[in-house]
């Protein structure tokens, strides 16, 4: 009944270039619109630098992905599909079981490889490159160093080779991850009450502020990309930190002149100094009570 050749299986299929596009530049002239028009913190930095450091290093990263990404996972892609590879080839599953479930695993073991870039100290490296941002809007959520990216080809070729992972499902996977993160990092402000509701099914932009907080054991919370059942499931939900109690970034990294686009790109590399401490040695830490249960978004 769900026999299928590889000729006529439609995961085998490449996701229209123009539909692509179409969503992710979409929901980013969305966000950004939404931004200026309801804003959920204030600024801290002044706009136009922030925004055009942060494009040129998503430039950067799109030209890494393109040239060390695209190369592993197409060719494995159709091995995968050619010699029924994975956890998800074991059975021929109806087609949109199969891209239902490619998704979810793929979110899932994203957000085992985004806990990793915080937990494993040479990670951590490159990926502060991205915490350090002192204004969280739409275009951090673009804005990564592009080391990152080639270190995170390894991962994401043992994505799809252990789970079995087809040609459409990846770059539909890759395609909603780009607009959840552009919505996710926005500085949005939703009605609370609707964000109460939406952050039990994805990730939320007060939701993901609490992920970039200079408060460490906040920043270690929230790790969740597109849905936030991972975060749910590993008790590493945080949702009753208030936005205007938040400090966006890394304590150690707090000083503008010190985020400038050279000194961004040399950052993993030159001498570390510890993340969490600032410049006077304190580690700032959340002394005032929070106001609801650990599972219930402040407004």
């Amino acid at each position: 009944m769900f026999k299928r050749s590889r000729r006529t299986d439609p995961l085998t299929r490449e996701l229209p270039s123009w539909l692509s596009n179409l969503l992710i530049f979409g929901t980013l002239a969305s966000v950004v619109l939404a931004e200026i028009r309801r804003p959920l913190r204030p600024a801290r930095e002044e706009k136009l630098r922030h925004d055009l450091r942060n494009v040129a290093m998503s430039v950067m990263t799109a030209t890494a992905i393109a040239l060390t990404e695209k190369p592993v996972t197409a060719p494995l892609c159709r091995e995968v599909e050619r010699r029924r590879l994975g956890l998800l080839k074991q059975r021929r599953l109806p087609v949109g079981v199969e891209l239902l479930f490619s998704i979810v695993l793929l979110d899932y073991t994203l957000y085992l490889w985004h806990y990793l870039t915080h937990q494993v100290p040479f990670l951590w490296r490159f990926h502060r490159v991205h915490h350090v941002d002192l204004d969280l809007d739409a275009s951090t959520a673009l804005r990564f160093h592009a080391a990152e990216m080639v270190l995170s080809v390894p991962w994401r070729a043992a994505q799809v080779r252990l789970l079995g992972i087809s040609t459409l499902p990846l770059a539909l996977w890759q395609t909603l991850t780009l607009m959840e993160i552009l919505f996710h990092h926005s500085n949005l402000r939703l009605p609370a009450a609707f964000e109460r509701r939406l952050c039990r099914l994805i990730v939320t932009p007060r939701m993901h502020g609490i992920h970039h907080s200079i408060v460490q054991e906040e920043t270690a919370s929230n790790w969740a990309t597109i849905f936030t059942w991972p975060d749910y499931l590993h008790r590493t939900i945080k949702l009753n930190v208030p936005q205007e109690a938040i400090t966006i970034g890394v304590p150690a990294f707090q000083d503008q002149e010190e985020l400038t686009l050279g000194q961004l790109l040399k950052m993993p590399f030159a001498a570390d100094r510890p993340s969490w401490q600032t410049a006077d040695g304190s580690r700032p830490q959340r002394k005032e009570p929070l106001p609801l249960p650990k599972t219930s978004l402040a407004s």
